[in-house]
């Protein structure tokens, strides 16, 4: 049994001892705590239950489904904590996902397949197209940013409709990008498969292709869905108070914390077909997520800010930018050639460990 099996089942104990602590009122840490841990399987069980409809559901419509809701988990976080106003955070969470995925997953990816195989291959083409897209994005959120500090005053309104502006084109982009990879060029993209099953050893009979039961899955994929988003309600409803009484900061929370909790499904299969050997998917997966999240959760946050009345706009806070554009970087500089080794995540690990430091220390 893989690890992310045992995961997803192992540690769902803590749906049922989440609830049993918000509604019995056992403290605001241990609501906190154990609605975090129990948001973990539920998204890989969301993951999961995706993977296996876009098996059925063919190719195509099937990338189409991986690349709209492969981050599902974090999008319902962030809409949680959306409309509860706990705008700071959520514009923390976005950059955090995007530093977590290029940094700490693709960095313990390349450490523990460097480690196992001394030297990984991938397709450059890939890392570059992804790389472009992710430069692209940080520059529109960066703008934002950049018109405030450099004019004497920007009025709200001003800032809040180029956010809008900027959502839509990032949204148009994301969708040109899709065409890309499922269309035009996607024999660029066929990087493989998750194996859902250990490979049969050498000289034993071949057993036939693995069909998923459609209606399970979808049943799963609902399941998952609204627990995610329930458990997402009771973690964020405490998230601030718990912080707080640990010492951490919204800007801590949002970068650090947030990500490692709604990204647990993308971490465990992106390093799990890492130490398998395929480098492709593992790369496509780290770089894809923090593409779909500049791209489109991003500014589906901004938009859906708007209409339920809690304006949320593109102006980061400056080191936010900083970060986002140091991880970027560093990711597209370690990746282009195609290869990895153990030595190449040491440094997107270190960068991690150090940006996550600086937010730590950070007064914001």
């Amino acid at each position: 049994m893989g690890i992310k099996k045992i995961l997803s089942i192992g540690l769902l104990v803590f749906v049922p001892i989440s609830i049993a602590a918000e509604y019995l009122h056992w403290g605001t840490l241990t609501v906190f705590i154990t609605s975090g841990i129990a948001i973990v399987p539920l998204a890989i069980w969301l993951s999961t239950a995706t993977e296996e409809v876009a098996v059925v559901a063919g190719s195509s419509i099937g990338a189409l489904l991986n690349a709209v809701f492969g981050n599902a988990t974090e999008l319902i976080i962030a809409l949680v904590a959306l409309k509860a106003g706990l705008v700071d955070i959520v514009k923390a969470s976005i950059t955090g996902t995007i530093i977590s995925n290029l940094l700490l997953v693709m960095g313990l990816s390349m450490l523990l397949g460097g480690l196992r195989y001394k030297e990984q291959e991938f397709q450059p083409i890939v890392a570059r197209v992804n790389g472009s897209s992710m430069t692209l994005a940080v520059t529109a959120i960066i703008l934002p940013t950049t018109v405030i500090y450099t004019s004497n005053g920007v009025e709200n309104e001003a800032i809040r409709n180029l956010s809008i502006t900027v959502a839509v084109v990032l949204i148009v982009v994301y969708a040109l990008t899709l065409l890309f990879s499922l269309k035009t060029h996607s024999y660029l993209y066929e990087v493989g498969l998750v194996e859902l099953e250990a490979e049969p050893q050498a000289g034993a009979v071949a057993t036939p292709a693995h069909k998923p039961n459609l209606t399970l899955w979808i049943g799963v994929l609902v399941v998952a869905t609204l627990a995610v988003a329930f458990e997402s309600e009771i973690f964020v409803g405490v998230v601030e108070e718990a912080t707080k009484g640990l010492g951490l900061t919204p800007l801590f929370t949002g970068v650090i914390l947030l990500p490692l909790v709604g990204g647990a499904a993308e971490y465990v299969t992106a390093v799990g077909v890492a130490m398998k050997n395929n480098m492709d998917l593992s790369v496509s997966v780290a770089m894809g997520s923090s593409l779909l999240v500049a791209l489109l959760v991003a500014p589906i946050l901004v938009l859906v800010g708007v209409v339920i009345g809690q304006p949320m706009d593109l102006n980061f806070n400056p080191f936010e930018v900083v970060a986002v554009a140091v991880a970027v970087t560093v990711a597209n500089l370690i990746s282009l050639d195609g290869r990895s080794n153990w030595l190449e995540g040491t440094l997107l690990l270190a960068t991690y460990i150090v940006l996550g430091a600086a937010f730590y220390f950070h007064p914001a």
